[in-house]
């Protein structure tokens, strides 16, 4: 099959499955929807996943590659996804591992606005020095509360300060006040200490909100904002990028509902290849030995995914987090190398100085 998606599963058999059948099951649920039979001959070989390769890996588990005309996707994000992981999402037993992408689809969608040298520029650093990432915390705490915890940051030196996930339109914190007043805050310390600190504000929203909070933070100079995509819809990201020449930090919750053993899709594909396909600039994930339970391999697929050639794309930056320790922040950079944004959170609230421990941090990494 000619310019086609090719998508990479693993099977798991329950008593009286059989892979073969499994497997052209798969194929037919996410296309037609229809017995074999009921199917005229031309669309089933052209309309249908064509089962391409298939193999037995163990007593009950088989690997099976599917083919999918691009044309399938409609050059919709959503029907990808429907594509992907729709009807089947249902069934049990299916574990996506990995994706082999057309060209054709990889510049339809575009990928990131700004990639990894992006938002090297945005920051003005140069390719040898890694990034530093750090949360304004804890959800309850009123706008000029966060503005002066952005203040301590943007004075420390860090590279991006990111509203927390949590934070949204609380009324403790109600978004715009918080963005202006965040945002405000580093730009008036960049001024003092000729600093390039940025504030990436949490925008994540349903539709009418989302494109109100976009259009706030690109007219108060944010030069980026933090989404959670699987939240408010893959083409959030590409709404970032296109109409308002944002820059995204990709927040993963509620993806770990999808990292099962045997069924749902292998972290690397949803956060690394959908999440970069779709214009994330650089994506967050819980680094291992944090507060979650991701393995060095995984954090590793992760990075790999993200920074790996794929057609005409930028690379996104891994941003691992979720617990790290600064003490151990250049043990990451050398393990993931410089292209890493680190993210730390925590274990910079636990000093007594804020400024003071995003300055030693910056230290630990050779800055």
């Amino acid at each position: 099959m000619d310019n086609a998606l090719r998508v990479h599963y693993r099977l798991t058999l329950a008593a009286g499955e059989n892979g073969a059948d499994k497997a052209r099951g798969i194929a037919l649920e996410q296309t037609a929807e229809l017995p074999a039979r009921c199917i005229p001959e031309p669309l089933l070989e052209r309309h249908v996943g064509q089962v391409v390769d298939l193999r037995q890996t163990g007593e009950h588990t088989w690997n099976a590659s599917i083919a999918y005309a691009a044309e399938l996707c409609g050059g919709e994000l959503t029907q990808l996804l429907n594509m992907l992981f729709g009807n089947i999402s249902m069934k049990a037993g299916i574990l996506i591992t990995g994706i082999d992408w057309p060209e054709t689809l990889l510049d339809h969608f575009g990928g990131p606005g700004h990639g990894i040298a992006g938002l090297r520029a945005l920051l003005q650093l140069s390719p040898d020095q890694p990034l530093s990432c750090t949360a304004l915390k804890p959800m309850g705490s009123d706008a000029s509360t966060l503005a002066e915890i952005t203040r301590a940051f943007a004075a420390g030196g860090v590279d991006i300060i990111k509203d927390d996930h949590g934070l949204a339109n609380q009324p403790s914190a109600r978004f715009r006040d918080r963005m202006l007043a965040c945002q405000r805050a580093v730009e008036q310390m960049n001024a003092q200490q000729a600093g390039r600190s940025l504030y990436f504000p949490n925008v994540t929203a349903g539709p009418g909100e989302l494109l109100e909070r976009m259009a706030m933070a690109r007219n108060a100079g944010c030069r980026g904002v933090l989404l959670s995509p699987w939240l408010c819809g893959l083409d959030s990201m590409r709404l970032a990028r296109d109409e308002f020449g944002l820059a995204v930090l990709a927040h993963p919750a509620m993806t770990g509902s999808y990292f099962g053993t045997d069924h749902g899709l292998q972290p690397e594909v949803l956060l690394g290849d959908l999440f970069r396909v779709a214009g994330a600039d650089a994506v967050i994930y819980p680094n291992t030995g944090g507060r979650f339970g991701f393995s060095l391999a995984t954090c590793e697929a992760i990075n790999h995914a993200l920074r790996r050639p794929l057609g005409r794309l930028c690379g996104a930056m891994p941003a691992p987090g979720g617990g790290m320790d600064m003490a151990r922040a250049a043990h990451w950079i050398d393990q993931y190398g410089v292209d890493t944004m680190v993210l730390i959170g925590g274990s910079l609230y636990q000093q007594d100085d804020l400024r003071g421990a995003t300055r030693r941090l910056l230290a630990t990494l050779g800055r």
